[in-house]
């Protein structure tokens, strides 16, 4: 990475936000890991083992909650040597971690995967804010609702603890109409007075349009957020003052604009009368954070999951 990525000071436990049912979504990534028996866990046995995370690349680190619960179902300790949020650089000790030898390995690979792919998203988050920050942007930088099946809460803490907006969570969090649902009810006006006859005053409305003449119909049946898809560029800048000056003192309403920003072309997208800037790629294309477990004093049990890998070949050869 060219920069340092910096650390940023959370408001609060982010962990306070995560649903009743996150836990139990953590039973279902253990149980869909080991489905019957754990013939590992069976060589290694109970013997009390201690094992420490390192950061071996630069990254934020985010998803302590989840990493935490894997270990805490099993049976066994977590000790963190990193604040959640936190930048850190390698070599970096990150937590430690105690339990039975068959219960560490169990849960290994669903607490690292689920941890670098957080710290991933938050990196990422954390990256690209300095960036448009750096650049003399003001608004929100938010990520987007096409997130991993199964996976939403994970990403979305992500992108949360790396300092950008999680955008809407869900299709009840907010309305969004996009050009299908415009084309299903022949008009934005038509789809907007729908929405709003179910959605009522507490839920907002957002419209994506491709050109100033839809933004205006959209503001003027009533929607919050109008976006601007596709716009970049001098064409966004222009689109943007000319809507935020036709409804200055009318109505308030805010701009957004997405699609196909990244790192390297955010520049585009900056201007200071688009309120928001969205994109996926913090959590689409991003890099998972390399995040690894070493074992301390495990070697004789190592050796003993080679001899009993290398007593299988010769069976079965």
């Amino acid at each position: 990475m060219s920069q340092p990525i910096t650390s940023l000071t959370l408001p609060g436990n982010p962990a306070h936000l995560l649903p009743p049912s996150w836990k139990a979504v953590i039973t279902t990534w253990l149980a869909e890991d080991a489905p019957s028996f754990d013939y590992g866990g069976f060589v290694v046995g109970e013997d009390e083992k201690t094992a420490t995370l390192y950061g071996k690349s630069e990254g934020v680190l985010a998803g302590r909650p989840f990493f935490d619960e894997v270990f805490t179902q099993l049976g066994c300790t977590v000790t963190w040597h990193l604040d959640e949020g936190t930048s850190f650089t390698p070599i970096r000790k990150v937590a430690t971690v105690r339990g039975p030898a068959r219960k560490i390995l169990l849960g290994e690979r669903v607490a690292l995967n689920t941890l670098a792919r957080c710290s991933g998203i938050a990196t990422t988050s954390r990256r690209l804010l300095n960036l448009v920050r750096a650049a003399g942007y003001e608004g929100i930088l938010a990520g987007t609702r096409k997130t991993t099946p199964g996976f939403r809460v994970v990403e979305k803490y992500g992108m949360l603890v790396g300092g950008v907006d999680a955008h809407r969570y869900d299709l009840s969090s907010m309305i969004m109409l996009k050009d299908n649902h415009v084309w299903s009810t022949g008009s934005i006006t038509s789809a907007v007075k729908a929405a709003r006859a179910v959605g009522g005053f507490a839920v907002k409305i957002e419209v994506e349009v491709q050109s100033e003449a839809e933004a205006d119909e959209a503001i003027e049946a009533g929607a919050d957020i109008v976006m601007l898809d596709n716009f970049t560029g001098d064409g966004l800048k222009v689109a943007a003052k000319n809507i935020k000056q036709r409804w200055a003192g009318k109505r308030e309403v805010l701009l957004e604009c997405s699609g196909g920003l990244t790192e390297k072309n955010v520049g585009a997208f900056l201007n200071n009368d688009i309120d928001i800037v969205s994109t996926s790629s913090i959590h689409q294309s991003n890099m998972d954070c390399t995040i690894e477990m070493v074992y301390d004093t495990w070697y004789a049990i190592e050796e003993v999951l080679a001899n009993a890998y290398a007593r299988t070949i010769r069976k079965g050869s």
